[in-house]
């Protein structure tokens, strides 16, 4: 027998009622404020390093990114699928089932948390071989490795914060709870940049001090999401003696995070790529990645708002699609790309004005400023195609279609660039900008795929029926 949800649920939003843009800006706007402080995390870590005036350990803590992503990303794409899983059975109002799913994501959470500690530690060394060409001929490189190697190898350690807390805080998202992932992030935020204050400029740690102030943050963010679930009156409570696997919800979380889990995964693999082609470009290869690192720290910031609408999307379909309002769920997704692209333009506007100055705020070395500079004015437009990717790929993750974002995304960022890059930097030009090029020519190429895809063979009415029978 189902049993309904109770009532009394007070921080749940519910997105099946009411109007489409307030519910979705309201579900956003803490998260995508919470999502800027999470970004803190890596970005206060490389400025504080940036300070120091060593570019070798400057570059090594900006570019990791990719190879911390190939496994965060594949068990962000696990947790996306539970949070789609989640929000289906709220707004069906099945509270029997969004707590099974709830204790299995716990479950599944705490086996990979300890798996990927593992493959975390132990793959390292491989990964930053195969991202900086460190073959003992390449000083530049080598010079970054060793303080590469460091912040990974504390930072994998600690992984298991990371996880539980945004498993925990999509629990919490996934009926309609933002607010209290935000608050818990803005702590840790705060505690990780006044750690790195102290670690850095007091203890003189150097990139180990950052390292170990990014996870004593992050573990406690998890902590703070684990009391409040195991705290909430909400029916998404943590009851800790009914952790365990409930398989068919597992199957179902599978099904559809697996896809975006592997493409999450292959992309941050195909990352490691392009950042290898970075070290390998013409000049100076620790100025090259600094540069490199610089941009991606803004690159980070211009994508917020569209990855929090993308989110946002998710949960609105989701819920919608519970309920069998298909209408609800177009609007919302046609509203949440109209934002995503006004927000973008007016993040674009100033970095294109001021992009020299905005490089200096991360790296004083006037040779890195020049080159992250043109970058960003270089690649800084195209990030509307992007809004396309995101938010669409949410929808459709939302309606429970998962293969098809995966595979035009693959197809996009991992075929087709690793073609651009190799025909680039072979038989064309190895310098910086060309080779930059390719992150916005995979942008082109997977926004004009997946709107070709969402006119003309997806349906949200066939997908409301899936998505009712789970």
């Amino acid at each position: 027998m189902i049993k309904k949800l109770r009532p009394g649920v007070r921080r749940d939003v519910d997105m099946t009622e009411g109007d489409i843009f307030k519910n979705i800006i309201r579900f956003a706007l803490p998260l995508l404020v919470g999502n800027l402080f999470q970004q803190l995390y890596n970005m206060v870590d490389t400025w504080v390093i940036g300070q120091t005036g060593e570019n070798g350990a400057y570059a090594a803590v900006g570019s990791v990114g990719p190879i911390i992503n190939i496994l965060i990303g594949f068990f962000s794409g696990l947790a996306t699928g539970a949070g789609v899983v989640i929000s289906r059975y709220y707004g069906a109002k099945d509270s029997e089932n969004v707590k099974k799913a709830v204790h299995t994501v716990i479950a599944m959470t705490l086996v990979l948390a300890v798996l990927f500690t593992v493959l975390g530690i132990t793959m390292t060394p491989l990964f930053l071989r195969l991202m900086l060409h460190t073959d003992g001929t390449a000083a530049d490189a080598e010079s970054v490795y060793p303080y590469a190697r460091t912040y990974l190898t504390i930072y994998f350690a600690g992984v298991a914060g990371l996880m539980l807390y945004n498993v925990g805080a999509g629990i919490l998202r996934a009926v309609g709870d933002s607010d209290r992932p935000f608050l818990f992030l803005v702590v840790s935020a705060v505690t990780n940049t006044l750690l790195d204050l102290l670690f850095v400029f007091v203890f003189r740690m150097g990139v180990a001090g950052v390292a170990w102030a990014t996870i004593i943050a992050q573990i406690l963010s998890a902590v703070l999401t684990v009391i409040t679930l195991l705290r909430t009156d909400s029916v998404v409570k943590l009851e800790p003696k009914e952790i365990r696997f409930h398989w068919g919800i597992l199957g179902r979380i599978v099904k559809i995070g697996l896809p975006a889990a592997i493409q999450m995964a292959l992309t941050s693999f195909s990352n490691v790529f392009v950042q290898s082609y970075i070290a390998n470009v013409n000049g100076d290869q620790t100025i090259s990645l600094a540069a490199w690192t610089t941009y991606s720290k803004v690159d980070q910031l211009i994508f917020l708002p569209m990855q929090t609408l993308a989110l946002a999307v998710t949960t609105f379909v989701g819920q919608n699609l519970g309920k069998g309002d298909v209408a609800r769920a177009k609007k919302g997704t046609l509203l949440s790309w109209l934002t995503a692209v006004v927000t973008t333009v007016v993040l674009m506007i100033p970095i294109l004005l001021f992009a020299p100055s905005v490089a200096w705020v991360f790296n004083r070395d006037p040779d890195v400023v020049a080159l992250a500079g043109m970058l960003l004015r270089c690649l800084t437009p195209f990030y509307v195609f992007c809004c396309v990717n995101q938010v669409f790929s949410g929808a459709l993750r939302g309606a429970g279609d998962s293969i098809a974002p995966m595979l035009i995304m693959l197809i996009s960022f991992v075929g087709f660039r690793q073609v651009y890059l190799y025909v680039m930097s072979n038989y064309i030009s190895n310098d910086l900008l060309p080779i930059g090029l390719g992150y916005p020519a995979g942008w082109i190429v997977c926004a004009s795929t997946l709107l070709l895809y969402y006119r003309f063979f997806f349906s949200f009415e066939k997908r409301k029926g899936a998505v009712k029978n789970g």
